[in-house]
């Protein structure tokens, strides 16, 4: 659920300034010119915190703060107040009329956002459903590992996509990173000496910053233990070494809630193109299947009638493959989508006796399965 939050300042300026604070996160701005302007708005939005300039014409924020904590209905709003005088007198004046905090102006936005963070929890805006970020997209992922070798295996294991990899060997390393660039995920190996790897995840989730970060632990196969205590502190996930590329891909992917359908579908023209990867491994054909049917409707409801399932890069033939194929050309006949088959010469000899028996029409390169597709188009 959105939080709501009421500026109440007689500046444009500066409520401006305030609504530009809070638009990496995922909350509602109401504003006001004055404390009368402001009862009205709060009584009407209930909003989950207030922040009350102190000097405004018509009704001061002194006068408004006073009026909120008499009325039933409105005391429990926290109200963080705005003010150009940091005197102790006075902020034991507001404190004691019921404001939870204050900020002394001119101020910086990481001040207030502290302040407010205290107070309500400032989720980082995302993107909607139909929104996601693309497995393509560009991503900063912070690597928190004392062994320079697992690093660089991963800097090499990722080195097809375009996710950017910073690694740093120890927990003050990564707090000064994390200072200067909020990253999309960290990745902190539980070898890490002396229980740094909790101690770190700990810090993680108290900065604003990083509050909301996904950290995966980075544990080896057969430490269980240190496994069971990751899942109980909160790692959002875990990955064991030795890693195994592409099903790290797809964890450190998952974890930021990337769309990854782009590895296997795209669109040419009025063509939806599926192409299966080298390493078919279970966890790959299972991501595949949860977006068939998405795909699929989603190509018919474009205009798009013809689908191209592409296996020429597959190693080897075997049932897991063999049975997505089969299920997603029943998906194309069900939906009423031409469909062909595209493999190397060695794949189209393993699939012939499939293929006859599921009527599938094989070809050797993408443009002859198209020219097909047109061709049947005509004689339709």
């Amino acid at each position: 659920m959105r939080h709501k939050i009421l500026t109440v300042d007689d500046s444009q300026t500066i409520r401006i300034f305030l609504r530009e604070a809070f638009k990496p996160f995922d909350c509602e701005i109401f504003e006001a010119a004055n404390g009368l302007e402001g009862l009205s708005v709060a009584a009407k939005a209930a909003p989950d915190l207030i922040l009350l300039d102190v000097t405004m014409l018509v009704m001061n924020g002194v006068e408004m703060l006073t009026r909120l904590k008499a009325n039933p209905l409105l005391k429990a709003i926290p109200v963080i107040m705005l003010t150009a005088e940091g005197g102790r007198e006075h902020v034991l004046n507001m404190i004691t009329l019921g404001a939870r905090d204050y900020v002394v102006k001119p101020f910086k936005k990481d001040t207030l956002i502290e302040k407010v963070g205290r107070i309500i929890s400032l989720k980082p805006l995302t993107r909607g459903p139909g929104e996601l970020r693309s497995i393509l997209d560009t991503v900063d992922i912070l690597v928190v590992e004392d062994k320079p070798a697992i690093i660089q295996q991963i800097e090499e294991g990722l080195k097809h996509t375009p996710w950017r990899i910073h690694g740093v060997s120890s927990q003050n390393d990564a707090v000064d990173f994390c200072g200067r660039l909020a990253p999309d995920v960290i990745i902190v190996s539980l070898s890490l000496p002396e229980g740094t790897a909790f101690t770190l995840l700990r810090t993680i989730r108290a900065s604003l910053r990083t509050k909301f970060t996904p950290v995966v632990a980075l544990v080896v196969k057969t430490d269980v233990a240190a496994q069971s205590q990751a899942e109980q502190v909160g790692f959002s996930s875990i990955i064991t070494k030795p890693l195994l590329f592409p099903d790290f891909e797809t964890k450190i992917a998952k974890s930021m809630n990337l769309d990854t359908s782009r590895r296997y579908f795209n669109v040419e023209g009025d063509c939806l193109i599926m192409s299966l990867p080298e390493n078919c491994t279970a966890a790959v054909l299972t991501e595949v299947t949860q977006y068939l049917q998405t795909k699929l409707t989603e190509a018919v409801d474009s205009g798009q009638g013809k689908v191209l399932i592409d296996i020429h890069n597959v190693r080897s033939l075997h049932m897991g493959i063999v049975e997505l194929l089969m299920k997603m050309v029943q998906m194309c006949r069900d939906l009423a989508m031409q469909h062909a088959l595209i493999g190397n010469p060695a794949l189209i000899a393993e699939c012939k006796g499939v293929a006859e028996t599921n009527e599938w029409t094989l070809h050797e390169t993408i443009e002859d399965a198209k020219a097909y597709l047109e061709k049947s188009a005509l004689t339709a």
